[in-house]
C-alpha cells in the first residue's frame, strides 16, 4: 500500500516546487551581496544567501511531513480551533511585541532571524474557509447559516493585518477568501448580498477612520498610488517616492532579451535597494533577461494551474477548496509582485513566491504545496488504486476451496 501511495504522488510539482527555490537561491546570492556587505560588513557577502539555504532546509522538512499527513485530518475541530486561536493570538502579538520593519508592525524580532504571522495566517485562512464551507455543503445557500458565520473570522484577520499596516497582505488574504467563496458552490444571489456587504464594511470603516481623524492609508502607501498614477521618473519623484520604482524599470529595460549576465546587473549595487525581497523580478530581468523571467513565470504558472487541475479533480470538497485556495494564494501573490516591480499595478511590497528572501513566506508557501500534494496524493490513489480493488470481483468461498483443491 505505500507504494501506491508513493506512486501517487505528482511529482511534477515537486520538481517545479524545487526548481524554483533553488534558482531563488541562487538570485538572492547574486542580488544581495552588496547589501550584505552594507548591513553586516566586508565579509559578510553570503550572509542572505546562507540563511535562505537555512530556510530552505526547514521549509523542506515542513513540507515532507505536511506532504505525508493526511489532509482530512485538517477539517477537524481538534484541529481547526486551535489553529484559529493561534494566528489570532499571533496577530494581536505583534502590537504589543512587534518589530517594526518598512514602515509596518509586521514581524516578532528572534535574533537575526524574524517571524511574520501573517503569512502563516494565509494558510490557516485557507484551511478554516475550506473546512467550514466544506461541512457545510448541504445547507450552503442558507445565507445566515451557510454563508455568512465564517466571514467574522476573516474580516477579523483583514482588519487585524490591515491595523499593522500591511494593505498588500490584507488584500492577498481577502482575495484569496473570496476565490474560495466563489468555488464553494454558493447561489449568485448568495454571492450578490456577500459583494455588498463587503462594500458597505468597507465604506463604514473609511467613513469611521476619517471621524476619529485617521488616515485610511500610509503616506508611503498613497505616495505608491501616486507614482503609479503618474510616472516614476517625473521630476518631483524620481529622487523621492519613485526612486525604487524608476531603478526596477531600468534594471528590466537594461536587461534585454538575454540580459547582462548571472552576477553582472548594475541596479543592486546601491541603486535597487533590497532587490534580494520584493524586487528580485527586476534583478533576474536585468541579468537574465526575459530568458530567466520566462522560467520564473512558466514555473509559477505551471504550480498554480496544476492545483487548479487538482482541485477540480478532487470529489472531496475540502480537498477540492484547499486545492483551490492554495493555487489562487500562489497565483494571487504571483501577480501582485511582478505586477508592481513592472509597473503595471501599484507597489505592495509582497515577495515573489519561492524566489524572494524571507523565511515565513518559504515555510509558509511549503506547507501549502505539502497540502496540495497530499490532496493530489489522495485523489489519485482513490482514482487508479482504490476504484481497481474495488473492481475486483470477490470469488466465493466454495470456488476458492475447489480451485486450491485442483492445484
Amino acid at each position: 500500500m505505500f507504494k501506491k501511495i508513493l506512486k501517487s504522488y505528482d511529482y511534477t510539482l515537486i520538481v517545479a516546487m524545487v526548481l524554483l527555490s533553488l534558482f531563488g537561491v541562487i538570485m538572492i546570492y547574486s542580488a544581495s551581496m552588496v547589501s550584505s556587505v552594507q548591513y553586516y560588513g566586508e565579509d559578510s557577502s553570503s550572509f542572505f544567501y546562507k540563511k535562505q539555504i537555512l530556510n530552505l532546509l526547514v521549509a523542506g522538512v515542513a513540507f515532507i511531513v505536511v506532504a505525508l499527513f493526511p489532509y482530512k485530518a485538517f477539517m477537524s475541530n481538534r484541529f481547526l480551533v486551535p489553529m484559529v486561536f493561534i494566528s489570532l493570538i499571533g496577530l494581536f502579538g505583534v502590537f504589543i511585541l512587534g518589530h517594526v520593519a518598512g514602515n509596518a508592525q509586521s514581524w516578532y524580532k528572534l535574533g537575526t532571524a524574524s517571524l511574520q504571522p501573517a503569512e502563516f495566517v494565509k494558510l490557516s485562512v485557507i484551511v478554516y474557509l475550506s473546512a467550514i464551507y466544506a461541512k457545510k455543503q448541504s445547507y450552503i445557500n442558507e445565507f445566515n447559516r451557510g454563508v455568512a458565520p465564517p466571514l467574522a473570522y476573516l474580516l477579523l484577520v483583514c482588519m487585524l493585518v490591515g491595523l499593522q499596516p500591511d494593505f498588500g497582505t490584507a488584500a492577498i488574504i481577502f482575495m484569496i477568501a473570496a476565490t474560495i467563496i466563489i468555488c464553494s458552490g454558493m447561489s449568485l444571489k448568495n454571492l450578490s448580498k456577500l459583494a455588498g456587504i463587503g462594500l458597505a464594511v468597507v465604506a463604514i470603516a473609511v467613513v469611521v477612520l476619517q471621524l476619529f481623524g485617521k488616515d485610511v492609508l500610509t503616506e508611503k502607501q498613497l505616495s505608491r498610488i501616486f507614482v503609479f498614477m503618474d510616472s516614476p521618473f517625473a521630476e518631483d519623484m524620481v529622487q523621492s517616492t519613485g526612486y525604487q520604482m524608476s531603478n526596477s524599470l531600468i534594471a528590466i529595460g537594461g536587461g534585454g532579451l538575454k540580459g547582462l549576465g548571472l552576477g553582472q546587473g548594475i541596479q543592486k549595487l546601491g541603486y535597487l535597494t533590497d532587490g534580494h525581497t520584493d524586487f528580485i523580478m527586476a534583478v533576474i530581468a536585468e541579468e537574465l533577461g526575459i530568458f530567466g523571467v520566462g522560467f520564473v513565470v512558466v514555473c509559477l504558472s505551471y504550480i498554480v494551474l496544476r492545483g487548479i487541475y487538482i482541485g477540480l479533480k478532487c470529489k472531496d470538497p475540502f480537498g477540492s477548496l484547499l486545492a483551490i485556495g492554495i493555487s489562487s494564494m500562489i497565483g494571487i501573490q504571483s501577480f501582485i509582485n511582478i505586477g508592481g516591480v513592472s509597473g503595471v499595478i501599484p507597489l505592495t511590497g509582497v515577495p515573489l513566491p519561492f524566489v524572494s528572501y524571507g523565511g515565513s513566506s518559504l515555510v509558509q508557501l511549503a506547507i501549502g504545496m505539502g497540502i496540495l500534494l497530499n490532496v493530489s496524493m489522495f485523489t489519485k490513489y482513490e482514482k487508479v488504486y482504490k476504484n481497481r480493488e474495488e473492481a475486483v470481483p470477490e470469488v466465493p468461498l466454495r470456488k476458492r476451496i475447489a480451485q486450491q483443491e485442483r492445484i
